[in-house]
C-alpha cells in the first residue's frame, strides 16, 4: 500500500524512481480506507534528506500511511528554504488537538550540548509530554532517543572518547519483542554519534526494555511496556553515502574524523561503500508499523488515550 505524502513534497520524486508506491493528497481523498496517521518531528537540518529517508521505510509496508511533518516553532531551520517549510511544515499549536496512531522524533546534531542548553528544549519537552497521550506509539532515533530518554526517565548522556562512526554488528537481547520479528541472529547498523546512554542507567529504569545492543555502540533499542515509547540509538535509515558525505566533509573542513568502521571496502575511501543495513532497515519499520502502532491503535483516533 501507498504512503500519502504532500502535494509537491520534493521527497515524490525520488521515493517514484525507487518505485516506492506514494500517493499524494489529492488521489488519497477518492479512497475509502483510514490510513494510518504517522507524525514526524524532523530535528535535523538537512530536512529533504530526512524526509526522504523516512518516507523511504514506512512507504515499503502493505499498510496505507499519512506522513505529516512537524517543525519546532522555537528555532529557526537554517539548511532548509523557508519556502519549503511553510509549504509542509507544521508548528506545535497547529496538531495539539490532534491524535496521530505514530510518531517520529529524528536525531538532532546538538548532542554535545546539555539538552537544557538546546533552544527547543523546553518545546521539545511539552511535545514529547504530549505525545504519552495523544499517540499509540512514538518513535525516538538517536538525539531524539537520547532526548527522550533523558525528559520520561532521567537517563543522561555522556561523551565518547572518539567518535562513534561507522558499521556496527548488533545482536538481540530479548528475544521475543515483535519489534525485531524475522531478524537474523546479529545484524548491522550505522551509528554516528559523540555520545552514548549507558546500558546500567538504562537497566535500572523498571519501565523500559533492552531489546538490542552492539559491544561496540551499546544499547540500540529499548522500549516501554507495549511499545508506546520507543527508543532506537542507531541510523537504519541512513542512505548508502550518508556516512561518507559526513566522513568527506569533516575531511575536508580538517576535524579530527576517523574512517568509518566496517563502511567502506577494504576502508579505502575511494570505492563506493557497500550497504549492509538496509533489510533490517526495512524490517524495523515494517515491525513498528504493524506490531505497534497498527495492531495496537483504535480503529477511531480520536480514541487514543
Amino acid at each position: 500500500m501507498p504512503i500519502k505524502i504532500p502535494n509537491l513534497l520534493p521527497a515524490t520524486e525520488q521515493l517514484l524512481k525507487e518505485n516506492i508506491f506514494v500517493m499524494t493528497e489529492t488521489r488519497a481523498i477518492t479512497q475509502d480506507i483510514r490510513p494510518l496517521h504517522i507524525l514526524m518531528l524532523n530535528l535535523m537540518p538537512s530536512k529533504v534528506v530526512t524526509e526522504t529517508q523516512i518516507a523511504r521505510l514506512i512507504g515499503n509496508t502493505p499498510l496505507q500511511v499519512e506522513l505529516e511533518l512537524l517543525q519546532t516553532a522555537t528555532h529557526k531551520a537554517s539548511h532548509t528554504s523557508e519556502e519549503h517549510m511553510l509549504a509542509f511544515y507544521k508548528t506545535f499549536d497547529e496538531v495539539r488537538d490532534k491524535k496521530y496512531d505514530g510518531m517520529i522524533i529524528t536525531g538532532a546534531p546538538v548532542e554535545q550540548m546539555p539538552f537544557e542548553e538546546v533552544d527547543y528544549w523546553q518545546e521539545l519537552c511539552e511535545i514529547m509530554e504530549w505525545s504519552k497521550t495523544n499517540v499509540t506509539s512514538t518513535l525516538h532515533i538517536c538525539w531524539g532517543a537520547q532526548a527522550g530518554l533523558y525528559y520520561h526517565f532521567g537517563v543522561d548522556k555522556y561523551p565518547l572518547d572518539k567518535k562513534l562512526f561507522g558499521v556496527f554488528r548488533h545482536k538481540i537481547d530479548y528475544k521475543n519483542s515483535m519489534l525485531f520479528r524475522g531478524y537474523d541472529d546479529t545484524f548491522l547498523v550505522p551509528h554516528s554519534r559523540h555520545t552514548d546512554c549507558r546500558r546500567e542507567d538504562i537497566a535500572a529504569v523498571p519501565e523500559l526494555r533492552i531489546l538490542a545492543s552492539s559491544p561496540e555502540a551499546g544499547v540500540f533499542c529499548t522500549m516501554t511496556d507495549r511499545g508506546r515509547q520507543i527508543f532506537v540509538m542507531g541510523h537504519s535509515e541512513y542512505d548508502a553515502d550518508t556516512l561518507k558525505r559526513e566522513y568527506l566533509r569533516d575531511k575536508s573542513a580538517g576535524l579530527p574524523i576517523e574512517i568509518p568502521v566496517n563502511y567502506f571496502p577494504e576502508d579505502d575511501d575511494t570505492k563506493e561503500p557497500v550497504v549492509t543495513w538496509r533489510s533490517c532497515a526495512n524490517l524495523f519499520y515494517s515491525n513498528w508499523l504493524n506490531y505497534y502502532v497498527y495492531q495496537t491503535t483504535p480503529y477511531d483516533i480520536k480514541d487514543i488515550q
